[in-house]
C-alpha cells in the first residue's frame, strides 16, 4: 500500500516564501528589503513573518560561507542548479547552522518548500543535500575557508577597498559589519520623554537602553516589529540608528530658519529636524520619487510634525523650493552605504566596484547644485553612510577647494574620528552604524 506523500503546510510555506526572497535578491538583483516586503504582505501570522525576515537577512550575512557548503555536497557546480533550488538549498543550510530550529523541522520543511515552488522533481535531492550535511557537519564546519571572501563573508573587492581605507581597522569593520545590529528608536520629544517612553517599554516586558550621543535615543536587542511597539500609532517613536541621529543636532537650529532636507525619503532626518525646531522653523523635504515623497508625508502626520514636501531633483533643481535661499541645508546623499551593511546585508553582493565612481560623481552634480541655494552665512551639512573615502573626506576636500566662498565649520564631537575634513563613526563604535557628516559654511559676501 502507498504512504500518501506529505503535504507542504505554513512551515513550508514560509520556507518557500524565503527562498523566492533570496532568488530575487541574487538573481534579479532586488534590493531585500523591497524582496521581503514583496513577500511579508501575503504572510498573516507574525512568526511566520519573523522567520522569513531571519533567513533572508541571515543568507545575505553567510552567503559564501553557505555556497561553500553548498559547493561540497553538491556533485555538480552550485551555479549550474536551478535558481530557486539553489536559494532553496541555502535556506536550508542557514537553519542548520544559524538557527535553533530542530533538524528534522528545518530539512523537512525545506524539502516540502520545493513542491510549492513547482519543482517537486528536486525534493530527494534536497533531502539528500541537507541530511549528508547534517551528517558531515563537524568536518564540513571545521575545513578551513578556501578564500577571504568565504573567510570573511564579503567580496574580495570590497575587503580590499575597506583594507586600503582602514589599515589597522579593516578587520573589526567587516567582524561588526556582518554582526545583527539592535532595533534603534527616536523617541518623539514633542509628545514625550525618553524615560518615559522606556517605562511604556517596561509594562510590555521590553527592555531598552540609551544610545550613546544620541539624546532621544533608545537601542532594543529583541527581536520586535516595530509597529507593534507601543504607541507607534500615537507617533511616539520613530525607528533610526544612533548614528543617523546625530544629523539633526549638528545642523544648529535656530527659530525661524529655512530648511532644506534635500534627500529626505523615507523621512527619518527630516521628522528629527521638526521634532528638535518644535515646528518653528520653515522645512521644507525633497525627493525625486513620489511614492518616496509619500513615505515622507505619511511619517510626519504619524509623528504630528509639519514640513513642505515636494518631488525634487537635487541634482537639477527645479521649481518654488529651489527658488528659496536656506540657513541649513542636509543633503544625506545616495552612496555606496558600507557603513550600514550590518543592517542592510545584501549590500555585500547588490554593489559593484564601477558603482563607486558613478555615485561620487553624482555626488559632486548634488553639492554643485545646492550650492546656490544656501544664503551668505548659512551651513550646509553633508552626509553619508559609507566607509569610503572617495565619497567622504576626498569628496569633500574637492569641493572646499573648488569654491572659493566654501569653509569647513569643524565638528567638535566626542563621537567618531577626524579626518582631514568632517568626521567619521566607523560601524560597531558605540554601536552605531559607519557614518561620515563634514559640516560647510558659506562665506558671507
Amino acid at each position: 500500500m502507498a504512504v500518501p506523500r506529505p503535504r507542504p503546510g505554513q512551515g513550508a510555506a514560509t520556507r518557500a516564501s524565503a527562498a523566492r526572497v533570496v532568488a530575487e535578491v541574487l538573481l534579479a538583483g532586488r534590493a531585500l528589503s523591497e524582496a521581503l516586503e514583496g513577500e511579508l504582505e501575503h504572510i498573516a501570522e507574525e512568526r511566520d513573518r519573523a522567520l522569513v525576515q531571519e533567513i533572508g537577512y541571515g543568507v545575505m550575512r553567510r552567503l559564501p560561507r553557505l555556497k561553500a557548503f553548498a559547493e561540497r555536497l553538491l556533485p555538480r557546480p552550485f551555479a549550474g542548479q536551478d535558481p530557486q533550488i539553489q536559494a532553496l538549498l541555502l535556506v536550508g543550510l542557514y537553519q542548520l547552522t544559524e538557527l535553533r530550529i530542530p533538524d528534522h523541522a528545518a530539512i523537512g520543511e525545506t524539502v516540502q518548500a520545493a513542491r510549492l515552488l513547482a519543482k517537486g522533481w528536486a525534493t530527494g535531492l534536497l533531502n539528500a543535500l541537507l541530511r549528508r550535511f547534517q551528517r558531515e557537519r563537524g568536518t564540513l564546519e571545521a575545513a578551513p575557508p578556501q578564500s577571504p571572501e568565504v573567510a570573511w563573508c564579503f567580496p574580495a573587492w570590497l575587503i580590499e577597498r575597506i583594507r586600503a581605507a582602514w589599515p589597522e581597522d579593516w578587520e573589526r569593520i567587516l567582524v561588526a559589519s556582518n554582526q545583527r545590529p539592535p532595533l534603534g528608536l527616536r523617541v518623539n520629544q514633542v509628545r514625550i520623554g525618553r524615560t518615559q517612553y522606556s517605562e511604556r517599554l517596561a509594562a510590555v516586558g521590553i527592555t531598552a537602553r540609551p544610545i550613546a550621543h544620541a539624546p532621544q535615543g533608545l537601542a532594543l536587542e529583541q527581536r520586535v516589529i516595530p509597529t507593534t511597539l507601543p504607541g507607534y500609532g500615537e507617533g511616539l517613536f520613530s525607528v533610526q540608528d544612533g548614528a543617523a541621529q546625530l544629523a539633526a543636532p549638528l545642523m544648529d537650529l535656530a527659530l525661524g530658519q529655512r530648511v532644506l532636507d534635500a534627500c529626505a525619503a523615507p523621512g527619518g532626518k527630516t521628522t528629527h529636524i521638526a521634532e528638535l525646531a518644535h515646528n518653528a522653523i520653515t522645512l521644507t523635504a525633497v525627493d525625486r520619487e513620489p511614492s518616496r515623497v509619500a513615505r515622507i508625508e505619511e511619517n510626519l502626520a504619524r509623528l504630528g510634525l509639519v514640513a513642505e514636501t515636494s518631488v525634487g531633483d537635487a541634482i537639477e533643481p527645479k521649481g518654488a523650493w529651489s527658488e528659496r535661499r536656506y540657513q541649513r541645508i542636509l543633503l544625506d546623499v545616495p552612496c555606496t552605504a558600507t557603513g550600514v551593511i550590518r543592517r542592510h546585508p545584501d549590500i555585500k553582493w547588490l554593489r559593484q566596484p564601477l558603482d563607486l565612481t558613478r555615485l561620487v560623481e553624482t555626488q559632486a552634480r548634488m553639492l554643485r547644485a545646492l550650492w546656490p541655494l544656501l544664503a551668505p552665512g548659512g551651513v550646509l551639512l553633508y552626509a553619508t553612510c559609507s566607509l569610503l573615502p572617495e565619497e567622504n573626506e576626498c569628496q569633500m576636500a574637492g569641493f572646499l577647494t573648488e569654491n572659493a566662498d566654501a569653509r569647513e565649520r569643524p565638528i567638535a564631537a566626542d563621537w567618531g574620528r577626524a579626518r582631514s575634513v568632517g568626521v567619521q563613526i566607523l560601524p560597531g563604535e558605540d554601536d552605531m552604524d559607519g557614518f561620515y557628516y563634514a559640516r560647510v559654511e558659506k562665506c558671507a559676501a
